[in-house]
């Protein structure tokens, strides 16, 4: 399948890309090398093959969805350079 510059300008209208006269020849080049490799990959007998839903079929670990702090409180805190309590100590910011 070969691309003619009438049909590279509406692509590029479609995709709202402005494109210049003088570069019409080189887009047309792009997209026909495209397309070229889109008919090479039709052409691989595929009949029997599952498809994949990603490189690894592998099932993903579940754990409870339960709402917790993160047990991590103190070791947090330890981070911040003022706290007061249990909470990080913030300049006022709002008059």
């Amino acid at each position: 399948m070969s691309l003619d510059p009438a049909t590279v300008r509406r692509i590029a209208r479609l995709a709202r890309i402005r494109v210049e006269e003088s570069e019409l020849g080189r887009l047309q080049g792009e997209l026909n090398g495209i397309l070229g490799w889109i008919e090479q990959l039709n052409e691989v007998d595929v009949t029997g093959v599952e498809p994949l839903t990603g490189v690894a079929q592998v099932a993903l670990k579940m754990r409870p969805d339960a709402v917790t702090d993160g047990g991590m409180a103190d070791e947090v805190l330890a981070n911040a350079p003022q706290r007061a309590g249990g909470f990080f100590a913030v300049p006022k910011v709002v008059e």
